[in-house]
């Protein structure tokens, strides 16, 4: 809403026109959702603390969780989304279908996340509402918003997969492009819930694939550097690099108050949020393949999970101690700090190797 009122003003104040770049814009977006999660954070974890808006530990995980996170409030998420919103409210261009279609699946997962949040704290544990109603709910709430995004965009290739490392395998999946992002904004959301299991975690991980897809949609939305990339030009893709921005400023603030000892947890509310706008990012620059490489971690977190669930129920045997493998790790005596930096480790290069696609072809 800001760009677009001192957008009014250009012809009177000529260097007004910097806030047509979407460079400066990114810039502006990034650091506002910092300073805006920076300044609240504090204030709300006093509030949630105040009004015993506390994590609930499960029972079944490792032994210092018990000792070290119980008392500590969740529901961070509602941070991490105010400045996020507020962020790309000021600089994103709001008539773009690519911006709103990343507004609506990042409210409309973030309140099933604190609906999630609101049931667990409510009925002190882990549990929340069920598996089978989240999943259903995250179906309909994908479809909803992946129908409206099809109807209104102007993009002939919106139906094409592309493939990393090959400019010319292209897969136009026609209306089975539904159920394909569905899965993608469904899939990526719970895989980012997965991961928030340790503190900051999730985080830089998020930071660091929403880093990779600024950059993606900038060259996108480009039609001199895709062509160069050898990438799909998508005509207006470019305004997500201010969505992305908002994100990486909102979790660096967040991740000032989430680093170890964390003071407050995310929750759902920001899991399922974040994870369902890498998703929707994804869809929107044609990278879903590549998003699945940048966030390979949160892949693996997902992976690990259902290996264990199939395992179990047809041998009756766990492959891993515990899932999510970062569990996994903590049982066999890895410290958290430990599993946290090298899980990071992963997440870097991981995302190297996705940019690096972008080349590669």
């Amino acid at each position: 809403m800001l760009y677009q009122f001192l957008l009014n003003f250009v012809d009177t104040f000529g260097f007004l026109n910097v806030f047509k770049y979407i460079t400066f814009r990114t810039g502006l977006s990034l650091f506002t959702s910092l300073a805006i999660v920076l300044i609240i954070g504090g204030p709300f974890i006093k509030y949630f603390s105040s009004q015993k808006i506390l994590n609930p530990i499960r029972d079944d995980g490792p032994e210092e969780h018990i000792v070290k996170k119980i008392g500590t409030p969740t529901m961070g998420g509602v941070i991490i989304l105010i400045g996020l919103l507020v962020s790309v409210l000021c600089w994103g261009d709001l008539t773009n279908i690519n911006i709103l279609f990343c507004i609506y699946i990042a409210v409309s997962f973030g309140v099933l996340g604190a609906f999630d949040d609101y049931k667990k704290i409510k009925q002190s544990n882990s549990s929340g509402v069920s598996s089978k109603f989240k999943i259903i709910s995250q179906i309909i709430l994908a479809i909803v918003g992946v129908c409206f995004f099809i109807y209104y965009v102007e993009n002939q290739n919106i139906t094409n997969l592309y493939f990393p490392f090959f400019k010319n395998l292209i897969i136009n999946l026609g209306w089975f492009f539904i159920p394909f992002a569905v899965f993608v904004l469904v899939g990526s959301s719970n895989a980012v819930n997965l991961t928030d299991g340790l503190d900051g975690l999730a985080t830089v991980p998020v930071i660091l694939v929403a880093g990779c897809f600024a950059f993606i949609s900038y060259v996108t939305g480009n039609i001199v550097f895709s062509d160069y990339l050898q990438i799909p030009y998508i005509e207006g893709t470019g305004e997500i690099s201010i969505f992305c921005g908002a994100i990486i400023g909102s979790c660096l603030g967040f991740l000032w108050f989430n680093a170890p000892p964390a003071k407050i947890f995310m929750g759902d509310t920001g899991s399922l949020s974040l994870g369902g706008s890498l998703g929707a990012v994804g869809i929107i620059t044609k990278h879903e393949i590549v998003l699945a490489i940048t966030g390979g971690l949160f892949v693996l977190e997902a992976v690990s999970v259902m290996v264990q669930v199939v395992s179990f129920k047809l041998t009756g045997k766990r492959i891993f101690r515990m899932a999510p493998i970062h569990h996994h790790f903590e049982k066999k005596g890895w410290p958290e700090s430990t599993v946290v930096i090298r899980f990071w480790i992963i997440s870097i290069i991981l995302a190297m190797i996705g940019l690096a696609t972008l080349k590669l072809r």
